[in-house]
């Protein structure tokens, strides 16, 4: 790269972390890129029991090259925060990759980004994508013009190696790699729906039910709104 990169991951509260570290920590090695992790009204951020301080104000944030939407429980209270909604919509129309990791993608669908799209997802709510007329895809690394979007978690270190290829090149990319002995082998064949024994998926989507028409009704009243302001 010549020009410098800046790269922008907007926080919100009930955020993964692991759905906005894993990449940060892929692409904050990327030589040239300024990495700014941000919340409206620079807040400090509690996910999952750590605390995000010193958070650069979002809506101060003029611009960017790539904007990073993470996942998270607090992806559907983002969804309804008009601040932080006219943000993804403001910096997504400048920004030359528009991209998210897990339920992030669902926030790019309510802000109307994924119409006609292909999107990934989390699995237990790849689904809600349709709702923002999006096209629901079971892909790990999604790529759909300039849209990149990773599925669940731990795709979001995945996501972020192809993101820094286009932006870097592959060798860059493998030497992020390296540098950071990413070499996955997990001890079990579980990380998938379609893998995972039957009594695992089982006990998962019992742990995911409560929230789940939360959530359908969250999107559902995201989804009217988009539509109506089209």
């Amino acid at each position: 790269m010549t020009q410098p990169l800046t790269i922008v991951f907007p926080l919100y509260p009930g955020v993964t972390q692991l759905d906005f570290t894993g990449p940060h920590q892929v692409l904050s090695r990327l030589p040239g890129a300024r990495v700014i992790v941000a919340s409206v009204g620079a807040a400090p951020v509690t996910a999952e029991g750590m605390r995000f301080d010193g958070l650069t104000a979002l809506e101060a944030v003029a611009s960017c090259d790539v904007l990073c939407v993470p996942g998270g429980q607090g992806c559907t209270g983002a969804m309804e925060d008009a601040a932080y909604m006219a943000a993804i919509r403001r910096l997504a129309a400048g920004a030359r990759h528009v991209t998210s990791v897990c339920t992030g993608s669902l926030i790019l669908g309510a802000a109307g980004l994924l119409r006609g799209r292909r999107a990934a997802c989390h699995w237990a709510w790849r689904d809600l994508l349709a709702l923002f007329g999006a096209t629901p895809d079971p892909g790990r690394v999604v790529r759909d013009g300039n849209i990149l979007t990773g599925g669940g978690v731990t795709a979001g270190i995945d996501f972020a190696f192809v993101l820094v290829a286009d932006l870097a090149g592959p060798t860059a990319a493998q030497a992020i790699q390296l540098g950071l002995e990413y070499a996955p082998a997990p001890p079990f064949d579980a990380g998938r729906p379609e893998t995972a024994p039957a009594e695992v998926l089982a006990e998962v989507r019992a742990r995911t039910a409560p929230g789940l028409q939360a959530r359908r009704d969250a999107v559902a009243r995201a989804a009217a709104a988009l539509d109506q302001n089209a």
